[in-house]
């Protein structure tokens, strides 16, 4: 089945409805599945290329379509408002330069749990140019969710809202106010130093995790150690951010000290050895290989080792999702979860006929 749309001024554009269809869900699902990707510790960077090139193909076809694709982006995100649909929705009415449509985005992001992903993820997507007058617009709204939408749109494109900035480091709205202390310490505005030390006294724990992990960019990590710690050990949403925050506020002997006593009690052990694929340390390899044989530490442990050794993700042989392949002992402390093990005797193999290889 074929129609056409015509928009004041556009010449009527042919469309196969089932293929627009299609386009509009695949961009959906491919966000999606981005995005999750992305929040993988560590993210696998091939992987997310290789959905980016999907994505593009799909969005080249919602841009062929044009205005057409409007009944198809409304109508997946009213039966399914997720931040797949949301981010097919956003960008295209930000590739028109809809206005109304972006108003439209907007409202859809303010309803959503997870700070508008979707929509702040169309931002991410589109040159600031293109967005540069919707965004200039929202940094200095009265609402606060279209300042927040300002300054993650700063955050995703590098882009320094100059002034502006020193008055949304101390904005009102918690959610405004961490973004605002983020973006500070990205673009090493030190000039906001004293603002952002102040932050640290927020009630708010993103307030004070965003200002210490300034603090860290701009070289004043100092200050902030026994927050990081704090957040980090909680085992909260923050706690892999405050970790690395550590680790580059240094200095290394104290890291490895505080690391050491994580190692000394079980709730906390796990930090302790994801942070060691942190460090960038491959002589602790033997220890970590050590560690991927005890249940408490071996998901910590393959995610270090990730860390470590990226191009070990092309050796699928040295993982398993199936706990029981480790013995008894995982499969009981693993029950149904799904995760994905390291096979420590394989691993150790692999890094013996690689050094062979280089050497």
């Amino acid at each position: 089945m074929r129609t056409s749309s015509k928009a004041e001024g556009e010449r009527p554009v042919r469309i196969a409805t089932e293929v627009v269809r299609q386009h509009a869900e695949l961009v959906a699902f491919l966000w999606a599945q981005r995005d999750s990707w992305s929040a993988e510790d560590p993210p696998d960077a091939k992987v997310i290329a290789q959905i980016d090139e999907r994505l593009e193909t799909n969005l080249d076809g919602l841009r062929i379509a044009g205005t057409a694709t409007w009944p198809f982006l409304i109508a997946q995100h009213e039966n399914f408002p997720e931040k797949g649909e949301l981010f097919a929705f956003a960008w295209m009415a930000l590739e028109l330069a809809d206005g109304g449509k972006v108003a439209q985005a907007v409202e859809f992001g303010s309803l959503t749990a997870d700070d508008a992903k979707g929509l702040v993820g169309a931002l991410a997507w589109h040159k600031p140019a293109a967005i540069g007058p919707f965004v200039r617009e929202w940094i200095g709204s009265q609402d606060s969710f279209t300042r927040f939408l300002g300054v993650s749109s700063c955050i995703v494109h590098n882009v320094d809202p100059g002034a502006t900035l020193a008055r949304l480091v101390k904005d009102n709205d918690s959610r405004v106010r961490a973004a605002a202390l983020r973006l500070a310490g990205q673009l090493r505005r030190f000039d906001l130093g004293r603002d952002v030390q102040s932050a640290l006294e927020h009630g708010d724990e993103r307030v004070r995790l965003w200002a210490s992990w300034a603090l860290v960019e701009l070289g004043s990590g100092d200050l902030t150690r026994q927050e990081l710690r704090k957040i980090a050990t909680a085992a909260g949403p923050h706690a892999m951010v405050a970790m690395r925050a550590l680790v580059k506020a240094g200095p290394d002997k104290d890291i490895r000290a505080w690391m050491g006593g994580l190692m000394r009690t079980l709730p906390t052990a796990p930090l302790a050895v994801r942070g060691i694929g942190m460090l960038g340390d491959r002589s602790v390899l033997a220890w970590l290989i050590e560690r991927m044989r005890e249940p408490d530490v071996a998901v910590a442990a393959c995610t270090a080792f990730l860390e470590l050794y990226p191009e070990a993700r092309e050796e699928t042989k040295l993982f398993t999702v199936d706990p029981m392949e480790l013995g008894s002992a995982f499969a009981k402390h693993f029950e149904d979860d799904v995760v994905r093990l390291a096979l420590p005797d394989k691993v150790k193999t692999w890094l013996a006929q690689t050094a062979t290889t280089r050497s």
